[in-house]
């Protein structure tokens, strides 16, 4: 059987399940500061277009800025350095030193080289999503069996055919997952870092609304992040059910 199981279908369930939760906790404990999801949906419906969605799209760019980049970089890099021994030695000591550091430990270096604009929030992104793409497409080709080349090499294939024909379709998945994991972490560092140098993007407006006691406001966008990042995710397990067709369901 294909694989059709969406993980975020899942996630889109229990997403409308947290929803019903929060209805009925605002309503019992009925404070300002919890209000009801049925008010933060109004909220949104009547003032998304006019107030919320440019955030949103700063946001979501800035996103799928840094996930091009990691894919366009950590792709070709994690298989290099799983299939080539020379490429592995030279970039693995770099690797090493650098996957351990916190991100965010990062930021002020990332904000003095790039400033406080666009370039280093995308930055940020890259960082966070690259070393998990690198790191797992690199262990995941060279734990690729030898057995599985030698039909190839018999027929005089070369390391392009070879990349293109076993190792690629192999790592794709390995790649999406990264993705998927590194996706969370993004979007938590994004809402910090646009809170520095910028009035767009669904942090500033977060802060913003909370900083003028707008609960309402405050929960709609961080409704709206949150749908992002489900967002997300369904199209990552659509992507991997598109490139990944022979997956298996499990």
């Amino acid at each position: 059987m294909k694989r059709k199981g969406y993980q975020g279908i899942h996630g889109i369930y229990l997403f409308f399940f947290v929803l019903l939760l929060w209805q009925g906790l605002a309503l019992l404990l009925d404070k300002p500061f919890l209000p009801p999801v049925s008010d933060i949906l109004l909220n949104i419906l009547m003032t998304f277009w006019g107030k919320i969605a440019v955030h949103a799209l700063y946001s979501l760019r800035r996103i799928l800025i840094g996930i091009v980049f990691t894919l366009l970089a950590g792709v070709p890099l994690g298989i290099l350095m799983g299939y080539l021994k020379k490429i592995d030695f030279l970039f693995s000591p770099l690797l090493y030193f650098s996957y351990p550091v916190p991100k965010m430990a990062l930021l002020p270096i990332v904000m003095l080289l790039f400033g406080l604009g666009e370039t280093a929030k995308i930055v940020m992104i890259f960082l966070i999503t690259f070393f998990p793409v690198v790191v797992n497409i690199r262990d995941d080709v060279k734990n690729i069996p030898l057995e599985v080349f030698y039909p190839v090499l018999s027929l005089g294939a070369g390391h392009f055919q070879i990349i293109k024909e076993i190792i690629l379709p192999g790592a794709m998945p390995v790649a999406l997952t990264s993705l998927r994991l590194g996706i969370g972490t993004a979007i938590s560092v994004l809402f910090f870092t646009e809170n520095f140098g910028t009035e767009y993007g669904l942090g500033y407006f977060i802060m913003d609304a909370w900083m003028r006691v707008n609960y309402i406001e405050m929960y709609s966008g961080i409704l709206i992040l949150s749908m992002i990042g489900l967002l997300l995710f369904v199209a990552i397990d659509s992507l991997e059910n598109k490139l990944c067709p022979w997956r298996e369901d499990r």
